[in-house]
């Protein structure tokens, strides 16, 4: 994650702030702070203050990760030289509104589905170099962030069943070359594969892309065949805010919302420097 901010500051700032170089007084210390224009969940305070701190900027703040936020709360303070500071802004603001806009629509639809025994998890739909961020947030928010990488688990998906004959075949193979210790989840797309695969053992069987009908015969049927608890059952694919109790009422472990990360909406904040 550190690595990822150097680039992004590095990106921001090109061969130097000539604006800040061409107005601001060099060694000149101001103080400003962060306000919230917006209202959700404050994720990302800490990698803030981490940033500001390393730079030498000194950084006071009273509300931690989870907090429920308003318009014109402060977030944050700081004291440090002007032009640090401006160096700074873009990156600390984008930073902290996106985290913060992806742990807002965790909060949402965890606290939809609040009464039911279901995982609200993320995907790894994210935009590129950033979703550790992510998958941070999503845990500020209250939901799962599902894999951090492609090392985390095996996730049999369709691309990986077209090499093979039939999502029974992928999973018997993954079963085969993999360690004990890896869970192995599989994708299917009908009532037949989905059986096939509690039967053979998949530790969790993703239904992807299922109405809510589809989905509760496939758990019926399961459960007649005295095999629902082998397998942890994951619904994925078009979940909104307004069918999330659909599929969460019918009984399923987990529901995989990719918007929480690909579509959600930053929140507002504004970086603004006291006058002289």
């Amino acid at each position: 994650m550190d690595k990822i901010i150097e680039y992004m500051l590095a990106e921001d700032e090109g061969f130097g702030d000539i604006t800040s170089n061409a107005v601001v007084e060099e060694g000149k210390i101001v103080n400003a702070h962060i306000k919230s224009k917006d209202e959700g969940i404050l994720a990302g305070i800490d990698v803030i203050r981490e940033l500001f701190e390393e730079y030498g900027v000194n950084v006071t703040f009273w509300l931690k990760d989870g907090t429920e936020i308003s318009n014109n709360d402060v977030l944050i303070s700081l004291k440090g030289d002007a032009r640090t500071i401006l160096l700074l802004e873009r990156t600390a603001l984008n930073l902290l509104m996106r985290m913060s806009g992806v742990a807002t629509a965790a909060n949402h639809y965890v606290g939809i589905v609040k009464d039911f025994e279901v995982i609200v998890a993320g995907t790894r739909k994210t935009s590129p170099a950033i979703g550790k961020f992510d998958k941070y947030a999503l845990k500020v928010g209250g939901a799962d962030p599902h894999r951090f990488g492609l090392d985390d688990m095996v996730l049999i998906k369709d691309n990986h069943i077209a090499t093979c004959k039939s999502p029974l075949e992928a999973l018997l193979k993954a079963k085969e070359n993999t360690s004990f210790s890896n869970k192995i989840e599989i994708e299917v797309e009908t009532l037949e594969d989905a059986i096939d695969c509690v039967k053979n053992g998949a530790d969790i069987v993703m239904l992807d892309n299922m109405n809510p009908n589809e989905v509760k015969e496939v758990l019926d049927e399961l459960e007649e065949l005295d095999v629902r608890q082998n397998s942890l059952i994951e619904v994925s694919g078009g979940i909104t805010d307004e069918t999330i109790l659909d599929y969460a009422s019918l009984g399923v472990d987990i529901i995989s919302i990719g918007a929480l990360t690909h579509s959600s909406r930053s929140l507002n904040f504004s970086l603004k420097i006291e006058e002289s």
